[in-house]
């Protein structure tokens, strides 16, 4: 057995939430320089600084070191803290809920459906953007914001960019995209939450592996590519959204038309390389830590419960 054994009794919702909060912050913290680098190429072309229209990102990679020449390595980490944020928030709710979610939708049977898991994770993932959508938003803005000389940054910290954008936008410019983002997240929830639950029983039900790191790893990584092949136009499209000043777009789907008519289907898919090394990567971490985290509380307790 690899890593942290299961548990004898099904965990709690509170240890659930906790783990999964936690595990995405872990997820952030290895990944986020990826997702940086992804939200860069997905905007690229509407940038309207006349400093920044000089720059071309070409790659993930190169994206990254483009990034690291011109504005510094502390450039990769841009939102980090609303990102972090974000997670506690997002990732307790969508993934946290989504097991007694699905057991209150299956009822007494034994078994869910696909199309069970996948109300459940639609559920948990609206839930979750309803509540932590302004996160979203300053995060994004941030991994968009350019630290070149000479160029007036849009933020100059966290909790200034909430406030500078509830007074110049309103409760509107803080869940900006909400719509978009629900669609986006409905999808990646359940891609991504069912694809790991059917991968993770397959394997199971084939005893090809145990319940431990291997069998997590592989049902991780099955979920993040399929994840980013359902998931990357809508995700485009919400970031170009999110990070557009007033009056630049009426609606996410005049965005996305103009998207479509000035630059071509493609365009749904810039920075799909990033987005699936990012939600590869990301799938694998957060979904490993979720499993070991949540079996190291059960574990402590479960001593903590044991009468010495």
């Amino acid at each position: 057995m690899v890593g942290f054994k299961p548990s004898d009794v099904p965990p709690p919702l509170a240890v659930k939430m906790i783990s999964a909060g936690a595990a995405a912050c872990v997820g952030d913290l290895i990944t986020f320089p990826l997702d940086t680098a992804k939200v860069r190429l997905q905007i690229q072309g509407e940038q309207k600084v006349e400093a920044a229209k000089n720059i071309r990102y070409r790659g993930v990679f190169g994206t990254m070191a483009t990034m690291v020449k011109t504005e510094g390595p502390k450039s990769l980490y841009n939102g980090l803290i609303a990102g972090l944020q974000r997670q506690v928030c997002f990732a307790s709710i969508r993934i946290g809920l989504y097991d007694n979610v699905k057991n209150f939708y299956n009822g007494d049977k034994e078994h869910a459906s696909i199309m069970i898991r996948i109300l459940a994770g639609c559920t948990t993932g609206a839930m979750a953007v309803s509540l932590a959508q302004p996160t979203d938003v300053v995060k994004v803005r941030f991994q968009a914001q350019m630290n070149l000389k000479g160029v007036a940054r849009r933020y100059n910290g966290t909790m200034q960019a909430y406030k500078h954008i509830f007074m110049n936008e309103g409760l509107r410019g803080l869940w900006k995209g909400t719509l978009p983002n629900i669609t986006r997240n409905a999808l990646v929830n359940c891609t991504e939450l069912v694809t790991y639950d059917l991968i993770k029983e397959a394997i199971l039900k084939h005893n090809l592996l145990s319940d431990n790191l291997p069998c997590h790893f592989v049902s991780a990584f099955g979920a993040g590519f399929a994840t980013t092949v359902i998931a990357s136009p809508v995700d485009v499209v919400k970031t170009r959204y999110m990070n557009s000043p007033p009056g630049q777009y009426k609606s996410a789907i005049n965005c996305a038309w103009t998207m479509m008519t000035k630059e071509g289907p493609t365009a749904f898919y810039k920075g799909f390389v990033p987005s699936f090394l990012r939600l590869g990567s990301w799938n694998v971490v957060m979904f490993v830590s979720f499993e070991q985290i949540k079996r190291a509380m059960m574990a402590t307790k479960k001593k903590m419960d044991t009468p010495s």
